[in-house]
């Protein structure tokens, strides 16, 4: 039940680089965020805690019990007893279908909030950048991988300045059709003289692990596979989804099943262009074989407790049923049939997630790959160790690759729409982050398309002025880039394992690796939910996030909760129960705003909805609804009650040690780092000590904090390095991660 996974520390230097990836992507322009943005402490001075039950009702887990207990069956303990609420509410979600759904899945959510076990942070996007890509001349949609798909964006020669991207997200706004963008958006870049480019050339922090697409759900492998398939439809970047390698597609009166027609024509080829294969539906059904071999990296999206419901997958998975029996056929050469067990309105949303990418099944059992459903024994060969093993259907071939260092693209000669191309090149360049200057100077002189300041390069670039102007390159091109579908946060390990790296042992020593008492009374401490939400309080995201962005714009990509406030709204007026009492909701009501209920009726001091944000059109970005000292503290005493009745001290002289690992290859990851230690420290009084742990290589950051396959591999008590982004069009592709055995509970030690 794994999902698509992103790392903060990865996605950072992609950010100061020319960031492409998260939804919404503009690559990197977006529209700005408000002017004004909401206070950054909007939280009551004073919180008002849920009803609480006597001091001496607590006990915490049966830590006796779990320890003899299998990891399974330990997690499940530990889940029930940290996410037990959350649990409950979403189980009643996932029952019900329309608004009512999307309402009771607020109410969870705002559950989850107060579990304290996640604290959201930001999202990518609100930093200045500067570019010479075309706003909004790739998708703009916030889930799936089209993010990724560049060929039909427009790079400019010359960096384009702020009031021309502004007057470009205005054509963007006003035109009808993607068509008749593209149309409006090339005249007014003649008229203002700007000239084309066919090559896109972006900095990047990622570590591509495999070529292939369907055993991977790591966002850092698919930035790079995206471009070299295509799948059954595409968003365009108005958001609005297309015909791809379907052509069309028929939904049955009940919903349940989805006939797709296939284009003729359309050619597979190997990486120097040579045709070996026409794209047909069995395409589709040789992916699915090859997934069933993989179902740990994205089978999750097929279940029914997880995702869609193909029908009979979850039967398969149990050996109750054969591969015919499973909702994916071939009718005939070009006609694809999938069924689900029962209508799922968000499947069309789901296709453009890697999942249902093609795979020519001749060319992966030439690479010596084979199919367990069909009784071999499984081996994917060769298959998707190089771009060379791969097989190509989409807009461009991998001409060279080199581990961070170069990959380079060109066009598919043979692609199906290759009239739509204008991006003929793209080229990703690593950027490990150690040159805080290295995207901005790159961008500069061309040898990047674009990119986005970090503080080092805002305050450069109000010093460097262009040959032949008076203004700076600030002044002339800084604009602000929007928020995005992706969210990252703060996760708290409520049943660590490893006190060293989980591949080598000598990497991320934590300083009570040896000291099983002070073990023993962080883990009392993590699994206590005030304990929990007393750290989220003490946090200074804001102060966090301008270490990256600055001062200026610490606030505008800051998010509050784990779905965005605006993923989702009501179609129509819903009544919902919130604590006994039946409350409607219009029409048009925000995702956010009924978690905010929720969290107001339970008592909690915290803020995921601005009704005012976004230009009063109501966010939950642009704005700290977290951190207050004063509420940190009386979480703190609540806790320090509650533990002192299972004899854990917490206190200025006995304080909770809590090690946060921290990418040791750059200052700005170093600041952050600091943030996090002083912030935490200072608001709780010094009875909550961060212990720093270098990790002096990406590598042992990814593999300390994001490459990490199970729970109880993941070395840290708090980790900042990894986000979600969104899969398809509901809110369930959020919290599934973080129901029982849900990808993300490897985050929080579990499973």
């Amino acid at each position: 039940m794994k999902k698509k996974f992103l790392c903060l520390a990865l996605a950072l230097t992609m950010l100061l680089s020319l960031v492409a990836c998260g939804g919404n992507n503009d690559t990197p322009a977006a529209n700005p965020t408000p002017d004004t943005p909401p206070a950054e402490n909007n939280t009551p001075s004073t919180p008002d805690t849920p009803d609480e039950p006597a001091a001496d009702a607590y006990t915490g887990p049966d830590w006796a019990a779990i320890d003899a207990m299998d990891y399974e069956d330990a997690s499940d303990a530990i889940y029930d007893f940290v996410l037990g609420e959350f649990a409950d509410a979403y189980a009643v979600a996932k029952q019900a279908s329309g608004d009512e759904r999307a309402a009771l899945m607020a109410i969870a959510e705002a559950k989850l909030m107060e579990s304290g076990v996640f604290m959201p942070i930001y999202t990518q996007g609100g930093n200045y950048a500067m570019s010479r890509v075309v706003t909004r001349t790739s998708p703009t949609v916030l889930w799936g991988m089209d993010e990724y798909r560049y060929y039909k964006t427009l790079v400019c020669n010359e960096l384009i300045k702020l009031d021309d991207v502004n007057a470009l997200k205005a054509l963007w706004a006003a035109a009808e059709d993607e068509a008749a963008y593209f149309e409006a958006a090339k005249a007014y870049l003649d008229e203002h003289g700007y000239t084309l480019t066919d090559t896109y050339v972006t900095n990047t922090g990622y570590n591509l692990n495999i070529w292939d697409t369907i055993a991977t759900s790591y966002t850092s492998d698919a930035m790079f596979i995206a471009g070299t398939y295509d799948n059954l439809l595409e968003y365009d970047v108005k958001g609005v989804q297309q015909p791809c390698l379907a052509t069309s597609y028929d939904v049955s009166p009940d919903g349940t099943v989805y006939t797709f027609h296939i284009r003729e024509g359309v050619k597979w080829v190997d990486q120097q262009g040579t045709e070996i294969g026409e794209v047909t539906a069995d395409d589709w059904v040789a992916s699915m074989e090859h997934l069933l071999d993989n179902a740990a990296a994205l089978g999750y999206l097929l279940t029914v407790s997880d995702g869609c419901g193909l029908k009979n997958f979850d039967a398969y998975l149990q050996g109750e049923a054969t591969l015919e029996d499973i909702g994916v056929k071939a009718l005939d050469k070009y006609t694809l049939e999938y069924t689900l067990e029962a209508p799922f309105p968000a499947f069309p949303t789901m296709l453009g997630y890697s999942i249902f990418a093609p795979m020519n099944r001749d060319f992966y059992r030439s690479q010596g790959g084979t199919f367990s459903a069909e009784g071999e024994e499984y081996t994917a060969g060769d298959y998707g160790k190089t771009p060379s093993n791969i097989a190509y259907c989409g807009p461009y071939l991998v001409t060279s690759y080199t581990a961070q260092n170069t990959t380079r693209y060109a066009a598919n000669p043979t692609y199906w729409n290759a009239d739509a191309v204008n991006c003929k090149n793209l080229v990703y360049n690593y950027n490990d982050g150690s040159d805080p200057l290295r995207s901005y100077n790159d961008a500069k002189s061309g040898a990047a398309s674009g990119a986005g300041f970090n503080t080092s390069a805002v305050q450069q670039a109000k010093i460097d002025i262009p040959d032949g102007e008076t203004q700076s390159y600030f002044e002339l091109y800084a604009y602000v880039t929007s928020g995005r579908g992706t969210t990252f946060g703060g996760w708290k390990n409520v049943h660590r394992a490893v006190w060293n790296n989980f591949d080598n042992d000598s990497i991320g020593v934590s300083p009570k690796r040896d000291n099983a008492e002070e073990i023993a009374r962080t883990r009392d401490a993590m699994v206590n939910q005030h304990f929990r939400l007393a750290m989220g309080m003490a946090f200074d995201k804001a102060s966090y996030n301008a270490q990256s962005v600055g001062e200026e714009l610490k606030l505008a990509a800051l998010r509050n909760s784990y779905t965005p406030a605006t993923f989702v709204y009501l179609a129509d007026d819903v009544t919902v129960d919130i604590n006994g009492t039946a409350t409607t909701f219009a029409g048009g009501t925000a995702y956010g705003e009924i978690m905010q209920a929720q969290l107001d009726a339970d008592g909690y001091a915290v803020k995921v909805w601005d009704p005012n944000g976004d230009g009063g059109a109501g966010s939950g970005d642009g704005f700290d609804g977290w951190y207050n000292v004063a509420n940190a503290k009386a979480e703190l005493e609540l806790a320090i009650a509650e533990l002192a009745q299972i004899g854990v001290e917490i206190s200025a002289d006995k304080p909770i040690h809590i090690d946060y690992p921290y990418q040791n290859t750059a200052d700005v990851y170093r600041n952050m780092a600091n943030v996090v230690k002083q912030s935490v420290e200072g608001a709780l009084d010094g009875m909550v000590i961060i212990d720093l742990i270098a990790m002096d290589k990406d590598t042992d950051m990814e593999s300390a904090t994001y490459r990490f396959e199970a729970g109880n591999e993941g070395n840290f008590d708090l980790s900042t390095n990894s986000g979600w982004g969104p899969d398809y069009g509901d809110a369930q592709s959020f919290l599934d991660t973080i129901q029982a055995g849900g990808y993300m509970c490897k985050n929080i030690g579990l499973y």
